[in-house]
């Protein structure tokens, strides 16, 4: 693989970068004191096509590959929907009209998921779900659910369905709402599901198969989370640089001391590894 970004990554990245400094930068603080939701900085994020980056444009996206997204989580509904959901709920959510979320850790069950027990019943034309998912990242603020239930007898991920719930369905609320050390402006919560009723055409994908989704919605949504990570680790080095850079003791800056100068050079030589480890990840997904 070539690590160098070609002149369309090295735009969305120019792009992304003036946008958080420029929308995001001047709020930060306060957006992680205040449990407000910024809505407005996600309609932004969404008028620069940010919202469906590797949506087809057909559907509403920007059609950009996974590099250009870390750069900058791929959509269950995208990869395992019908052509139906697919029109009705991708452009929705690549414009920021909606917002999703993904419901599949239980207050019983986290890293083993495939145990979890919330059961999805077929009533004729509709599905009847019950149970409450946990830990739900915007649970309150999001109106797109998935979510995943256990339809067959079969044990482990062989009996679990997912589906595409609204918050507008009878029967699901928002339960607990978590309170945070950090990024208190996203919510995270329980989901609560007391009877909802789910019509039969938004099963996602087919029965049975809500694990193999899970878990490559999973795979993708962790490159999102390590180029979360990379992000703040630059930021950090970026500021460390010019701190020491203006700090001064001793008569002269604190960067020009060789103690100093270690530490930036291993921040740097490992934030740079984690980089080239993320870009590589991305490159494997798309092959």
């Amino acid at each position: 693989m070539d690590f160098q970004l070609t002149d369309e990554h090295r735009m969305v990245q120019a792009t992304v970068r003036e946008f958080a400094r420029q929308e995001i930068l001047p709020r930060a603080a306060a957006l992680d004191h205040t449990p407000v939701f910024p809505s407005e900085i996600i309609q932004k994020a969404a008028a620069l096509g940010l919202m469906g980056m590797v949506i087809p444009e057909a559907y509403g996206g920007a059609g950009m590959d996974p590099v250009s997204y870390v750069v900058a989580q791929d959509d269950p509904i995208f990869h395992f929907g019908t052509e139906d959901q697919k029109r009705r709920y991708l452009p929705r959510l690549s414009s920021g009209a909606s917002l999703g979320c993904y419901c599949l850790t239980e207050p019983a069950y986290g890293s083993d998921a495939m145990s979890l027990r919330t059961d999805a019943r077929r009533e004729a034309d509709q599905w009847i779900l019950r149970g409450t998912k946990a830990f739900v990242t915007n649970a309150v603020e999001a109106d797109v659910c998935i979510v995943y239930a256990r339809t067959g007898p079969e044990p482990g991920a062989r009996g679990i369905s997912a589906f595409i719930v609204e918050k507008g369905f009878p029967g699901i609320s928002v339960g607990k709402v978590e309170k945070k050390l950090g990024i208190k402006c996203s919510s995270t919560a329980e989901i609560v599901l007391d009877g909802c009723r789910v019509p039969a055409s938004n099963l996602l994908g087919e029965p049975g198969s809500g694990g193999k989704i899970a878990l490559t919605t999973l795979d993708g949504g962790r490159l999102g989370i390590a180029a979360q990570a990379v992000g703040i680790a630059r930021a950090a080095l970026e500021e460390a640089t010019a701190y020491a850079a203006g700090r001064r003791q001793f008569g002269r800056s604190i960067g020009e001391f060789q103690a100093i100068q270690w530490m930036l050079a291993d921040m740097a030589t490992r934030t740079d590894a984690a980089r080239l480890l993320m870009l590589r990840a991305a490159y494997l997904r798309q092959q």
